[in-house]
């Protein structure tokens, strides 16, 4: 039996969070929430989430740099990162930052299950392809 994929949800807005918990959770994803998406450069590579939804603008932390850093990161640079968001230059800011993905606030159930789904199993085919490279 396999692990459930874990997904790491930062957003600032607590009942934001309470929905993305429960869609992820009721598809069996393991999900930590968090408020304070820096969290995650305190993450050992065993704790490290399969997949990021963030949102842009939070209290205090800034998700461009946040995803910016991650990319930079060797430990956390394959992760895909998807904002969560209802700036109206998400797609712009996505490209940017190179995030891997976006969510436009408000969002139906139905796509954000999709989204997560497709780059989750983007991720995982790109790792099976780097291990076979590798080997």
């Amino acid at each position: 039996m396999h692990e459930p994929k874990k997904i790491f949800v930062a957003d600032d807005d607590q009942d934001i969070l309470n929905i993305i918990e429960m869609m992820l959770r009721s598809r069996g994803y393991e999900v930590v929430m968090s408020s304070n998406a820096e969290e995650l450069f305190a993450c050992k590579a065993e704790d490290l989430p399969e997949l990021i939804l963030m949102d842009i603008w939070m209290a205090g932390v800034d998700g461009r740099e946040i995803c910016g850093r991650l990319k930079k990161n060797k430990l956390t640079s394959a992760i895909p990162v998807l904002f969560v968001s209802a700036n109206s230059q998400i797609a712009a800011i996505t490209e940017d930052c190179r995030a891997d993905g976006f969510i436009a606030k408000p969002f139906e159930m139905k796509l954000l299950l999709q989204k997560v789904q497709e780059h989750l199993h983007a991720s995982m085919q790109a790792q099976t392809c780097d291990q076979i490279s590798q080997d």
